[in-house]
């Protein structure tokens, strides 16, 4: 352990999610870290494990928040002598809020900020949590393994089907990119072409097969859109959970049918279907079209 006198002194603060300012009920969810009268950004890092999160609100947009992770770190690297408070109000939500300062004493920063995680916002080891499932379920380990390749902060997060299709279109597909670096319609390279656009969404066969019907309801829009607006051609993928893990077996046969008929379903309208098995690899394709 380093002593004090090697240590940085740094400043920091914790965000809060508070879903109902009345009755002030919250939870830690993340830490902004950054070194006093140091021109360097700061640092910002949010919790992977959503479970206090939905345990206090169970209808809690978990995406939208791995989102202000993303935009807030976006606007500390474009402005790291920005005005912190005004950075933070123009990239948190009414339900988020953010601590006063307080100082600490880091080794460094990464080390500091893990340290900070595990007293204020990491559940304890032995802390007794649900079990994450269903969709939310498929969303952690679809970000676990994109993270796990160093992608993530290169996708497109809650892609508003609304910019492909129509106003009004409340759909919005987890995560995309653009082979080959090109996140933005306007970023083209004549000499490439038009490689697919990529695009990833959650969809849990555990309730039953209403999410798979509105995704496949939905595709030729989007596709449609897609190569309108962005002139690319659109590959969509629905992951789902294996068979085995919902019991979807020969000794269920109700649930193994109805298992078939949501994945059919989507395949007949041209969605590829893919488990959280395949996630590995499909993040490791993403490492290369992306070239980290």
């Amino acid at each position: 352990m380093s002593s004090g006198s090697q240590r940085r002194a740094c400043e920091f603060h914790l965000l809060r999610y508070v879903p109902d300012a009345v009755r002030n009920e919250y939870v830690h969810i993340g830490v902004i870290l950054r070194e006093q009268g140091s021109q360097e950004a700061a640092e910002v890092k949010f919790t992977r494990d959503w479970r206090r999160v939905r345990c206090l609100d169970p209808d809690a947009d978990t995406a939208l928040l791995e989102g202000m992770e993303s935009e807030l770190r976006r606007r500390f690297q474009a402005q790291p002598d920005g005005n912190l408070m005004r950075l933070l109000n123009e990239s948190l939500s009414l339900s988020v809020q953010m601590t006063e300062s307080k100082a600490y004493l880091a080794e460094s920063l990464p080390a500091g900020m893990d340290e900070l995680m595990k007293m204020y916002v990491d559940p304890p080891p032995r802390e007794h949590m649900p079990r994450l499932s269903g969709r939310a379920a498929i969303q952690a380990r679809m970000r676990a393994e994109f993270e796990r390749a160093g992608v993530w902060e290169l996708l497109r997060k809650r892609i508003a089907a609304s910019e492909y299709t129509r106003p009004g279109d409340p759909l919005r597909i987890d995560v995309g990119y653009r082979p080959n670096g090109m996140n933005h319609p306007a970023d083209k390279d004549p000499s490439v072409g038009t490689p697919a656009i990529r695009m990833f969404h959650a969809v849990s066969l555990e309730p039953g097969v209403e999410m798979a019907k509105v995704l496949a309801f939905s595709a030729a829009g989007l596709r449609a859109g897609v190569e309108r607006v962005e002139k690319a051609q659109l590959e969509l993928t629905a992951v789902i959970e294996p068979a085995a893990r919902l019991g979807a077996t020969g000794e269920e046969p109700e649930r193994l049918e109805m298992y078939r008929f949501g994945v059919e379903t989507m395949e007949e309208n041209q969605i590829r279907v893919l488990t959280t098995s395949d996630l590995v690899r499909v993040a490791e394709t993403a490492r290369r079209e992306l070239h980290v």
